[in-house]
Parts: C-alpha cells; sequence; structure tokens
C-alpha cells in the first residue's frame, strides 16, 4: 500500500486548566518542566504549519513563552476539548479547508508520526474526520470501561465506538471471561482527530446525540447525526497519556528511563 502523501496541517492543544481529575493539569510538571510544554513540543515536531494551544488560563500562555507556539485565550466554560477548539479556530481565522488536528493536551508522549498520520489519513479518506487506533493487546484493556474500543467496516470507517467490548465475543465469553479471546479482532480508539475547521465548526454546532450522552463519547455525535470517520493504525504506539496524579508518576517514570 502507497504511502499517504503529507498535506498542510495545524495541531490546536486543548488545554484545561482545571479538569476534574487532575486540577492544574497543564501545568503540572513533568520533568521539571509543565505537561503542556511536553505536549507541544510533540506538535512541532509532527511537521505542523502551525501550533495553538487553546488555553483558559494566562499561567498556561506564560508557561509557553518561547515555545515556537500560538496561545487562545478561549473561555473557561466550554464542555469540551471540541468546543474550545472551535472557538481556537475562529481566534487563528482558519480558512473552512484548513486541517486541524486535535491533540489532547495529556498525551505528552504523542508520537510525531502519528499526528501527522491523522491529517494524511483526514486528506486520503475524504470522511469529514479522521482518528486512530491501535489493537487492544490484553483482557484488562478489553474490559476496562475507560479503554475506548471502535469497530470499523471494509473500508476502514467507523461503525461504532464504545466503551463496552465489541465485537462481543460470543462463544468465547460464554466459557468464562478469564483469557483474551483469540482472533485479533479489537481495536482501541486513540483520542486524536482530524478535520476542516469548517467541520469543526459544524460539529460543535450539532446538538449532543442521544449516544454520545449514553456512552459520554462526544465523536458518537458525528456518527449519529451521519458523518464518517475514518479510523486508521497508528504508525507507533500511543503511550498512555496523564490524567490522574498516578498517571503523572508513570509518565516521570517512563522518561527517567527513557
Amino acid at each position: 500500500m502507497p504511502a499517504m502523501s503529507q498535506p498542510d496541517f495545524v495541531v490546536a492543544i486543548p488545554a484545561r486548566h482545571d479538569a476534574s481529575r487532575l486540577p492544574g493539569k497543564p501545568l503540572r510538571l513533568l520533568a521539571g518542566e509543565p505537561l503542556v510544554l511536553h505536549v507541544a513540543r510533540r506538535a512541532l515536531a509532527a511537521g505542523a504549519s502551525e501550533v495553538w494551544v487553546a488555553a483558559d488560563d494566562d499561567r498556561i500562555a506564560a508557561a509557553l513563552q518561547g515555545a515556537g507556539v500560538r496561545v487562545a485565550m478561549t473561555a473557561k466554560d466550554h464542555a469540551s476539548g471540541s468546543d474550545r477548539l472551535a472557538e481556537c479556530a475562529r481566534i487563528a481565522g482558519w480558512s473552512e479547508d484548513t486541517i486541524v488536528v486535535n491533540l489532547q493536551g495529556d498525551e505528552p508522549f504523542a508520537p510525531a508520526a502519528g499526528i501527522s498520520a491523522a491529517a494524511a489519513l483526514l486528506e486520503e479518506s475524504g470522511a469529514e474526520m479522521a482518528t486512530l487506533s491501535t489493537p487492544v493487546e490484553s483482557l484488562g484493556d478489553l474490559l476496562d470501561p475507560n479503554t475506548v474500543k471502535v469497530v470499523r467496516d471494509a473500508a476502514g470507517d467507523a461503525l461504532y465506538f464504545s466503551r463496552a467490548p465489541m465485537p462481543w465475543p460470543r462463544d468465547h465469553f460464554a466459557g468464562g471471561r478469564d483469557s483474551m479471546p483469540p482472533g485479533g479482532h479489537w481495536l482501541r480508539h486513540i483520542g486524536i482527530y482530524a478535520y476542516r475547521a469548517g467541520f469543526l465548526q459544524h460539529f460543535t454546532a450539532l446538538p449532543l446525540g442521544r449516544l454520545e450522552q449514553i456512552e459520554s463519547l462526544e465523536q458518537l455525535r458525528v456518527l449519529e447525526a451521519g458523518h464518517r470517520i475514518s479510523v486508521g493504525l497508528t504508525p507507533e504506539p500511543f503511550p498512555p497519556g496523564v490524567d490522574t496524579p498516578g498517571d503523572l508518576a508513570r509518565a516521570e517514570e517512563r522518561l527517567a528511563h527513557a
């Protein structure tokens, strides 16, 4: 399969100061530097034409001075990172066709190749949205509701995202749920998204979807509204992000052994 050509793209990083599970998350220190600075460097390494951080606190902007990224000061009351990026896009003045990669602000180890792959997949697929996935390798991840699973159709578009094991291995689980089913049919969703700036505005203006509210997964709003999400395999592993104090400690240990 020929390699996908690399289109021009921008990276936007939502950075909310008062995260519920890790307050002050963007400014938490990792190897002596703010977490958001590590994420910004990953975006810069991916070859984006611009990197923006959509912040809600002046301290985040101060932490990024001299880092080579731009900061959009956005409202504190956005319901999601996508809503924050929609405001960022308006501040930045991107054209409707601009490819925007939404890199979560808690991904200090996001591989540059994965960031650029999301942009290339959007261009190549013609879908309204693109995202990445990787095989589920453990029973713990398959059963963990915090590990989001995705099922694709034959063309690589998402059929559904769920916190539940999908597809459900009926025969295997009929005998117990103490081992990983064979076959390698399970994909873990990686929470990186690419879309054009015009679709980002459309997506965030849609009413909340019924499925989205049940699963607490905003990408289901896109599918329920009848739009395509192309799902590719990440070219390099995405190590776990930082969402809790324990995650931060593990990230610190990872850097210490790098």
